[in-house]
């Protein structure tokens, strides 16, 4: 009988303890917040005693590099630029659909905003792009533009929007394809009719005739194309987080109109990726595209040229990917930047925080950057 009481007993404190412990995590009232802190410093103690150092297995890096002055530049964006749109060539200036000043509860908050255009690109296969102009009302006639990782809309970096739009930039937002408000059509490939939900997805596509690599790089040709006919801006800089660093990459490679680059968390060389969170998707493992130009020809191409630079911010602790402290390649790069004459390199390790993420710390080291000439 004693037992049974006592086993009653145990079961009626676990039980109200189980139930005080959900009330306190549904409405978040004492001690909630101390649990958090407490279970935020202790994650914060194993991802920092986690991060691992990347394995390097190349020696000889230098001899990697297959750029030694501007005219290898030339010729590879020529050949990247063949290789994604084929015999079609970088897209012309041709006029993509267009809202104005439409309302988007998200954004109803942004302040010095003068209005937000709708940019909507249709490109083959059904596939589509959906890009927001942010029109700052003060402005200073310059363009930050934005692009979204692999965690969906671009909504996700609403605070680097408004940022930029504070220190009266206008900023032009991407997410990458299929996601956020991007679509997801269901097409008919040789293996029958697949939807196109994971950018896995896209490689069945391609054909001697078409290369998918365009879904990820056509939006921000036109809109740009559009923006140069019908605005006035200055200067354009690219800010890219993790897939949308990668995209920012690829894309100030081929497209000297970008002055400035920054690609947070965005890649490293093959011979850094031994660790399987630094793998990437399909399109950072293409050998056909980066037989063209490697990462280390990439970064040379998007540093080079008057008033060019391309900075690498990598987070040291980050528990996505690219994290760490140690990227050897960096003076060989800046080596080649000096011989070409023209141009800017250079990577900045950001210890302010244990997230994957574009930090306040590193948007202040970015204005810096895109506010001081080179």
């Amino acid at each position: 009988m004693v037992t049974k009481k006592f086993l009653i007993f145990i079961f009626i404190i676990v039980f109200f303890t189980f139930s005080y412990g959900v009330v306190v995590g549904h409405y978040q009232f004492s001690p909630y917040f101390i649990f958090k802190e407490i279970n935020t410093l202790v994650n914060n103690f194993i991802v920092k005693n986690e991060v691992q150092t990347i394995e390097i297995f190349e020696e000889n890096i230098e001899s990697l590099i297959q750029i030694d002055n501007y005219d290898d530049i030339v010729e590879k964006r020529n050949l990247l630029v063949k290789y994604i749109w084929k015999d079609n060539g970088f897209p012309k200036l041709e006029t993509p659909l267009i809202e104005n000043e439409i309302l988007d509860q998200n954004y109803a908050d942004l302040s010095n905003l003068k209005k937000i255009e709708k940019i909507s690109i249709p490109m083959k296969y059904d596939v589509n792009s959906v890009i927001y102009h942010f029109v700052a009302k003060n402005s200073n006639d310059k363009l930050v533009i934005y692009h979204q990782g692999h965690s969906g809309d671009f909504v996700n970096g609403k605070n680097t929007i408004q940022f930029f739009l504070d220190k009266g930039y206008s900023v032009l937002a991407f997410s990458m394809p299929l996601l956020g408000m991007n679509n997801q059509p269901i097409v008919e490939t040789e293996f029958g009719k697949i939807k196109l939900n994971s950018h896995k997805n896209l490689q069945l596509l391609d054909s001697p005739d078409f290369s998918s690599i365009v879904f990820f790089l056509e939006p921000i040709a036109v809109s740009l194309n559009y923006l140069e006919k019908n605005y006035s801006y200055s200067d354009y800089s690219f800010i890219g987080i993790s897939g949308g660093g990668w995209t920012a990459t690829l894309y100030s490679a081929i497209d000297s109109r970008i002055s400035k680059t920054f690609s947070v968390a965005g890649s490293v060389p093959f011979f850094m990726r031994s660790m399987p969170e630094n793998i990437g998707d399909y399109e950072q493992n293409l050998p056909s595209l980066y037989s063209i130009a490697n990462y280390l020809d990439l970064y040379i191409m998007s540093s080079a040229g008057e008033n060019r630079k391309f900075v690498q911010i990598f987070n040291k602790f980050d528990p996505c990917c690219f994290s760490g402290n140690t990227f050897p390649y960096s003076t060989m790069i800046e080596n080649i930047i000096q011989k070409i004459g023209s141009g800017d390199y250079e990577i900045f390790i950001d210890d302010s925080h244990m997230e994957h993420k574009i930090s306040e710390n590193s948007l202040k080291i970015i204005l810096n950057y895109i506010e001081t000439t080179t």
